[in-house]
């Protein structure tokens, strides 16, 4: 059985966390605080951590360090930070995933399936390439030819999210909700202006795009 190991201070959400993992056939433990996390972690070793960085005794980057420091274990961060700086700041410390309050459990279910899958060798490639680009997503490196692309922060996260899902839709919430937070449901144009940023820089055609793909009034798409 895998293991979760769910860090809220909140408990309606612990609780509400704990029942679904459950329904759907993990072993989940709780702690309400960054202490609480580390002895759980030590002692149960889980396979899956799902983390919020606001918690009463420390902040959850440091747990992330403590956790980071002798287990490998992925890493779900589920917060009600939005802001991108926290985003990097949680994946730079060693986060894997990154999941913004209020969130859909179904969602959070998908991303703690992914992450054991990764883990059980399943993994995701290191470099993705496509046309003349690669792009590494574990040194978060982007080349075109010989020559390296500079990406913005959110042009990263924008990336990132639809090179993890090839070949599937992406949702405009969904991809709004990952990259900018939760009240840009609406922001579209963001979508529009990123996308053709990126296709600007890593696509042979940036008019007729061959990778990056727009579905109108849908989503976008990676096409490999």
């Amino acid at each position: 059985m895998i293991k979760v190991l769910v860090v809220d201070d909140e408990p309606q959400i612990a609780r509400a966390l704990r029942i679904n993992l459950t329904a759907h056939g993990y072993e989940v433990r709780t702690a309400a605080d960054g202490a609480g996390a580390l002895r759980a972690a030590a002692s149960a070793a889980p396979d899956v951590v799902v983390l919020d960085l606001g918690l009463p005794d420390m902040d959850g980057g440091e747990v992330i360090a403590g956790l980071r420091g002798w287990t490998d274990a992925p890493i779900i961060v589920l917060s009600g930070r939005a802001a991108s700086a926290d985003k990097i700041a949680a994946l730079d410390a060693g986060a894997d995933d990154y999941v913004t309050k209020p969130f859909d459990v179904g969602e959070l279910l998908a991303r703690v399936r992914a992450a054991t899958r990764r883990r059980g060798g399943d993994a995701e490639p290191a470099v993705v390439t496509f046309g003349e680009t690669n792009v590494d997503l574990a040194a978060r490196t982007v080349h075109k030819g010989n020559a390296e692309v500079r990406l913005t922060p959110t042009e990263w996260q924008l990336l990132e999210v639809l090179l993890r899902n090839p070949g599937k839709l992406v949702a405009q919430r969904q991809l709004l909700h990952q990259v900018w937070g939760p009240g840009y449901d609406r922001e579209t144009n963001y979508l529009r202006q990123y996308m053709a940023q990126l296709r600007r820089k890593l696509e042979a055609d940036p008019a007729r795009p061959a990778h990056l793909l727009t579905e109108p009034g849908m989503g976008y798409r990676f096409r490999p």
